[in-house]
């Protein structure tokens, strides 16, 4: 079995801020961005990873993606009157409707990208995830994940994801059928035993928490790999892609001023495009 631990503080906590989202869209996106670590670090590429699910809930639109250097990032596109006036809004299907979940490797443009999707189901994201490995992947999959406001006011998520690799993979010990199976079975157990706050619990160290688990298990810990909230946007980047626009829609956005502002979802910075600058931008 091959596992992935996760765990966002500072950089779940400001990749939210300046987006006002209400509590239960936060929580959606902590677990979003949990999610596209865990999965992330558990494939070799070189790119960008995305997480994405759409529905015709509240919540149109959650978005995570990580880079292969640690970087991450996310929004949510949600209409806040509906989001106020759901007596439940604990579960997926409260928040999202029906829908789907998508993720997608991207390699750049000289690589061909993948991308796998499944249908929004159960209470929860680690749900449809664990639907995807097992329709697309045919690949057991045991997936946690949470995301909370602490005492503090800072928000945290982590995600626990426990794969069983096939019998043919490199290093993989043998056994007949049922032992294999119960393996798995008791790794499955083991792993529902372990709760929210303990996943959270800054005090507890990712070595002692997967000891707690799996410590009659061979369990190999490997190195942990850094992440940080990091946005890819970019005075460049913006303005290449206004040019995809005819000139005479952007100029058409312009404030009373004569100011085109761009601001990304992702982090909220703003970029502000005089008539000089757009000309600037136009030029051949």
């Amino acid at each position: 079995m091959r596992g992935r631990l996760v765990r966002l503080g500072p950089a779940f906590d400001s990749m939210i801020d300046g987006h006002s989202y209400p509590k239960p869209v936060a929580a959606l996106m902590g677990q979003a961005a949990a999610m596209a670590a865990a999965l992330a670090g558990a494939l070799k590429f070189d790119g960008i990873f995305t997480v994405q699910a759409q529905g015709n809930g509240p919540v149109a639109l959650l978005l995570a993606d990580v880079t292969s250097s640690g970087n991450l990032r996310g929004y949510a596109r949600f209409n806040a009157d509906a989001v106020a006036k759901l007596d439940n809004a604990d579960t997926v299907g409260s928040l999202m409707g029906t829908g789907h979940l998508a993720f997608t490797v991207d390699q750049g443009p000289d690589t061909d990208r993948y991308q796998g999707i499944v249908e929004l189901v159960g209470p929860t994201l680690a749900d449809s995830a664990r639907l995807y490995f097992q329709q697309s992947e045919q690949l057991d999959t045991d997936v946690l994940l949470t995301s909370a406001q602490g005492a503090d006011g800072r928000w945290r998520s982590a995600a626990l994801m426990l794969s069983r690799m096939p019998a043919a993979s490199s290093g993989a010990p043998i056994l007949i059928a049922s032992e294999n199976e119960e393996t798995w079975n008791r790794a499955t157990i083991l792993l529902s035993t372990l709760t929210e706050a303990e996943l959270l619990d800054e005090t507890l160290a990712p070595e002692k928490l997967l000891w707690r688990l799996f410590h009659q298990e061979n369990l190999i810990i490997q190195d942990s790999k850094p992440l940080q909230a990091q946005c890819r946007c970019s005075r460049p980047r913006i303005a290449s892609t206004l040019r995809s626009f005819p000139r005479v829609e952007i100029e058409e956005l312009a404030d009373e001023n004569g100011h085109v502002i761009i601001t990304c979802e992702f982090c909220q910075t703003s970029y502000s495009f005089t008539d000089q600058d757009l000309l600037a931008v136009y030029e051949p």
